[in-house]
């Protein structure tokens, strides 16, 4: 097993990452002001709330097959429908104000084209909404050729952002909340498949340019969700223990890497099962991270709080 990726241990972790909950296929984790976190079970094709005091509860059945969710500045959920794991996936972007139960569809549609199966979500500064549409599941399903990232304006509009050839099968997604950068899981499970992390600069009006790797994790699995702290690091959900296929190794094994802006791998939160898909930060001081993997959510504490859109703390 290489070294590169299996030695390192989180320094300035406070606490071993211990189970918050078990269920069936966990992604997607978002943490609410109150301190509830909200993810999806996309096996089950739910979204379970785990409050403050532990008590799980069904927030949808069904849910679309939701995979990602998020929450924008106004405290609304966001929620990729995805098409993963049975039928019944809704293939769109929705959004949910919890405090008046308002559920709409954002976007189920480009160019009149249904999506494959978004992903993953993120909102920038300025509110703009960020999703990947890859497809992970049966290919034949596929109405969109492409594979692509979106973007969703204020006003609604839709954008395609990235697609092939520039990348290959676009996963986890996360963006400043300067605005200027976001950066993208690229990651193909075929033999040579990309398992890389890519860079872009975003411009004014949320256009990306100047594409550059920032880690590559091949031939392991790669990465799958990410989030940013407030220094610009990214922690990152890769690895696996025992590989699912000729397509990937057990040279990365799981856990979330920590990584500089610039590609240097720091450290690493290892929690052994398979397989890790998602994080998100929270509590009080915003440095609780929830992390979905396999049948389990997870928690730990780290030094650093995150970066997110929606004001869960205040330091």
């Amino acid at each position: 097993m290489s070294t590169r990726f299996s030695d390192f241990k989180l320094r300035d972790a406070t606490s071993v990452p211990m189970p918050a909950t078990s269920l069936a296929f966990t992604e997607g984790p978002a943490v609410h002001a109150d301190g509830s976190v909200f993810f999806s079970d996309i096996e089950n094709n739910r979204i379970i709330k785990l409050a403050p005091d532990g008590t799980r509860s069904v927030f949808r059945e069904p849910s679309g097959r939701t995979n990602g969710n998020t929450f924008d500045q106004q405290g609304r959920l966001l929620h990729c429908e995805g098409a993963e794991f049975g039928p019944g996936g809704g293939r769109r972007i929705t959004r949910t104000n919890l405090e008046t139960d308002e559920y709409d569809v954002l976007t189920d549609r480009f160019d009149g084209v249904r999506y494959n199966a978004p992903n993953d979500i993120c909102v920038d500064g300025k509110g703009r909404i960020y999703f990947t549409d890859p497809c992970y599941g049966d290919r034949t399903q596929m109405e969109m050729e492409i594979e692509g990232v979106y973007r969703i304006d204020l006003d609604g509009t839709v954008t395609r952002i990235i697609q092939q050839p520039d990348i290959e099968r676009p996963n986890g997604i996360a963006v400043t909340q300067d605005s200027k950068r976001l950066y993208l899981v690229d990651s193909c499970p075929t033999l040579g498949g990309n398992r890389k992390i890519w860079a872009f600069d975003l411009d004014s009006h949320g256009n990306p340019s100047n594409q550059r790797v920032v880690i590559d994790f091949a031939p392991g699995r790669g990465g799958d969700g990410m989030r940013l702290d407030l220094e610009g690091n990214l922690l990152i959900a890769a690895g696996i223990m025992s590989p699912r296929g000729p397509h990937e190794t057990a040279d990365v094994p799981p856990g979330i890497y920590l990584v500089t802006p610039e590609g240097e791998l720091k450290s690493r939160i290892p929690i052994r099962e398979d397989v890790l898909t998602n994080l998100a930060f929270g509590g009080a001081d915003g440095r609780t991270l929830y992390i979905t993997a396999g049948k389990t959510l997870f928690t730990t504490r780290v030094a650093i709080p995150g970066q997110v859109a929606y004001p869960v703390w205040t330091e």
